[in-house]
């Protein structure tokens, strides 16, 4: 199905939640809403599915008007953060609760339950009430049911918030499995920049009601449209550096030149981007030193986080590996000008590092 939402806004008394803005997510395709909390992502969800009317534009299913049309009356299934189960349902009656509801012979209802439960690794627990499984496991049930109902839009709101990290990382790759083998237009809200591009075909960046940029996951985050853009779809956060424009590229605090290439009638005052994963501790040719000392180290995973203060701003390198700092002891961080971001004083992209094909 073609999901439109054409020039939309919401407004609830005299604050403005959605700015007036349009979107056309990619049919039969995964769409990440990413943005932090009261970005609009759940306002926004809640217009594409009926529960709520906006208050400008219109939303259109495959060239109609569905707009005021409430959610009963629409072909929708929604997952939320909490975990909604009907708790006097089995495990097996709340996944088949939908294609009973659409009249679905037994046969082929008893075999979509137990294929879904499977997948989700909850076949072990068809017979049991939903306040006997854990939350993780109550969450598989909604999700279950969610995709049982096999609705050609389906909207899920921070579905593995509520979950430890073991089970949403188990989580992110089952659903990135299953929504890959299916042909419904999958609407997904998320705060993680990881969770995008796990699972985003598609990512629409939010940021205090604003739809800032939408397009394929990769090209959004090796090529963010702004600074604002950049910082909403970067964890850990983008390392940003005041500069200037100079002769050869731009200069830094300290008067180090980093050699980018800049559009020529670039605004004088610059920010320089850098990400965590493009600094290191061993040189390469060509590189810019910021020397620092350590503030913080920490291991996440296989990667260590290490904290710098420098001359030029705090800066934070993830490393490959397990890596051992001494605190205040002296480092040295090395990045190349090939990988270097540049925006100009409006927040505008002016210089983006270009991907290996």
């Amino acid at each position: 199905m073609q999901l439109t939402l054409s020039g939309i806004s919401q407004r609830v008394g005299a604050q403005t939640w959605l700015y007036d803005m349009s979107l056309a997510p990619a049919p039969g395709a995964v769409t990440v809403l990413l943005g932090a909390t009261q970005a609009g992502k759940t306002t926004l969800m809640r217009l594409m599915a009926g529960l709520d009317v906006p208050s400008s534009g219109s939303v259109l299913v495959d060239g109609h008007d569905v707009t005021g049309t409430p959610v009963r009356e629409r072909n929708v299934a929604m997952v939320y953060q909490q975990f909604i189960n009907y708790p006097s349902m089995t495990v097996y009656d709340n996944i088949a609760s939908p294609l009973k509801l659409g009249g679905r012979p037994k046969a082929e209802i008893d075999r979509r339950v137990r294929e879904l439960a499977a997948k989700l690794h909850i076949d072990v627990f068809l017979d049991r009430l939903p306040a006997e499984l854990s939350g993780g496991q109550q969450q598989r049930v909604a999700l279950a049911r969610a995709l049982a109902k096999n609705a050609p839009l389906m909207l899920l709101d921070e579905p593995l918030v509520n979950l430890d990290y073991k089970l949403r990382e188990e989580l992110r790759e089952e659903l990135s499995a299953l929504f890959a083998a299916g042909d419904a237009t999958v609407i997904y809200a998320t705060t993680e920049p990881s969770e995008a591009l796990l699972l985003g075909g598609w990512t629409a960046v939010m940021d205090a009601g604003e739809l800032l940029q939408y397009g394929p996951t990769a090209e959004v985050f090796h090529r963010p449209a702004s600074l604002r853009v950049a910082k909403a779809f970067s964890d850990p956060p983008m390392n940003l550096l005041a500069a200037e424009v100079a002769e050869r590229g731009a200069r830094l605090s300290t008067g180090e030149v980093i050699a980018v290439e800049l559009p020529r009638e670039s605004s004088r005052g610059l920010t320089l981007g850098i990400r965590a994963s493009a600094l290191r501790v061993q040189p390469r040719p060509g590189d810019v030193a910021l020397p620092g000392r350590v503030e913080l180290a920490e291991i996440s995973g296989s990667d260590t986080f290490v904290h710098v203060h420098t001359a030029v701003g705090e800066l934070v390198a993830q490393l490959t590996g397990v890596h051992e700092f001494d605190l205040g002891a002296g480092l040295t961080l090395h990045v190349s000008p090939t990988q270097v971001y540049a925006f100009d004083a409006t927040g505008a992209l002016l210089v983006a590092p270009q991907r290996r094909t």
